[in-house]
């Protein structure tokens, strides 16, 4: 079900290399397709939506948006031990990210300068939320708790109908719990265009967050610019390294965590035991045969999972950090070695005993992370998602009088005269 290969120098880079190829790659027909879809929207608003709702969700709804006591009708209606969860989770996501929060300052000098910056939560976001098969209470939390956070003057969620054309009870229930302000039944790439623009019944966002497939993807790909988005998702990842310590029961369990999720998923275990190896390979079939998504598991891990057996730890840390992968795990003797030695991971699982859905689901860090290698440079959802900077400054005359000649050599250095010249007006006396 899954190859196991050794490591050469090599091979292991060859197959790393066809994970990045296969996350790159850009169906011209969605996007062809999700042009079309944007600019219907972007010139008929509601009536457009209206259409693609029928198209490919069955039927549409009367109204878009979900009146305030049908939310709150899901919450007190969903089951005790499903809210209690729930707020379980906010309780410790509340408490990861009110630490990331940032102050604004004002600096002020002793010739009469004075200088700051000023943080503040953006005016409205837009948060996309799958609806269908695929639905995610959790990324609710995730979403909308750090944009509460942040400040964020107004949260406005989007999810699909189902087919009899109502909102999914537990993403409402969700939505309430976490304090979502409004909620519209629309999705896919139509539902992400009317954020970006507006329509008569759809406020236009600041932002749009939320995971969706690649239509939803695409859309807000295409629509960065004209909107802010969290970043570009890809296929969901895992990667674990393990050495003779680790459990392959606790290894493979791990492993199908992630390949449940998309045929396209990719999970890979890089191990310096050829034991480990060999038993993972044989628990991952055993396991397998009692899970319920078992042949979009099956897939994803014949197609885009590997195990990979390397000569050392040096090596195995050189893999994860050339992968950048969304979610590793550490199962190692010393798990905690390892997070001053992986430089380029979405969220990293230490020990035996911190498997990656405790991330997804309770822990606190957020689960909204980069995927396809692009946590070399992209940072997990948090807080400073939603918040905006700006400056401000203020001199006097005397402290623009000391700063005056080498801002008009700068600008004459440049050929920007007339920047020289707004210098030089208020110092005729010098200029």
């Amino acid at each position: 079900m899954i190859p196991i290969v050794r490591a050469d120098g090599a091979a292991e880079w060859e197959l790393l290399a066809s994970l990045r190829r296969r996350s790159g790659e850009v169906d011209r027909k969605v996007t062809a397709a999700v042009t079309e879809i944007i600019d219907a929207v972007r010139e008929r608003g509601d009536d457009a939506v209206r259409e693609y709702t029928v198209k490919f969700d069955g039927r549409c709804p009367e109204t878009f948006e979900v009146n305030r006591d049908e939310i709150n009708d899901a919450l007190t209606l969903a089951e005790p031990e499903f809210v209690n969860a729930m707020l379980s989770a906010m309780e410790n996501i509340a408490a990861f990210h009110n630490r990331q929060k940032q102050q604004s300052f004002i600096d002020t000098q002793e010739n009469g300068v004075i200088m700051g910056q000023r943080v503040r939560g953006l005016s409205r976001v837009g948060l996309y939320v799958p609806g269908g098969t695929a639905a995610y209470p959790s990324s609710v939390l995730m979403n909308c708790i750090p944009a509460r956070i942040a400040g964020v003057g107004e949260i406005v969620m989007v999810t699909p109908p189902q087919k009899d054309g109502t909102a999914n009870p537990d993403i409402l229930a969700a939505a309430a719990v976490a304090g979502v302000d409004r909620v519209f039944l629309m999705g896919g790439a139509q539902a992400v265009a009317a954020l970006a623009y507006g329509t008569d019944s759809v406020p236009r966002v600041d932002k749009i967050v939320g995971p969706g497939n690649i239509y939803v993807a695409t859309a807000k790909r295409l629509l960065y610019g004209t909107v802010d988005i969290d970043m570009i998702a890809g296929p969901s990842e895992i990667l674990i390294a393990a050495d003779d310590t680790a459990n392959p029961v606790y290894l493979a369990a791990d492993m199908m965590s992630q390949a449940e999720h998309d045929v396209l998923a990719s999970s890979v275990l890089l191990t310096t035991s050829e034991r480990v190896a060999e038993e993972t390979a044989a628990e991952l079939e055993r396991q397998v045969e009692r899970l319920s998504r078992a042949g979009i598991i099956r897939k994803s891990l014949a197609d885009y999972g590997m195990i990979i057996v390397c000569r050392c730890e040096a090596e195995m840390i050189a893999l994860a950090n050339e992968l950048a992968p969304e979610h590793m795990e550490i199962m190692t003797a010393n798990p905690l070695e390892y997070i001053g030695k992986i430089d380029n991971v979405g969220s990293l699982f230490l020990g035996q005993h911190s498997p990656e859905p405790l991330g997804d689901y309770f822990a606190g860090p957020n689960h909204v992370l980069p995927t396809s290698g692009t946590a070399r440079f992209f940072s997990p959802l948090g807080v400073d998602s939603f918040l905006k900077r700006s400056s401000f400054l203020y001199y006097t005359r005397e402290a623009l009088a000391e700063a005056q000649v080498p801002i008009v050599r700068l600008a004459d250095r440049e050929g920007l005269t007339a920047h020289a010249n707004s210098i030089k007006v208020r110092f005729p006396d010098v200029w």
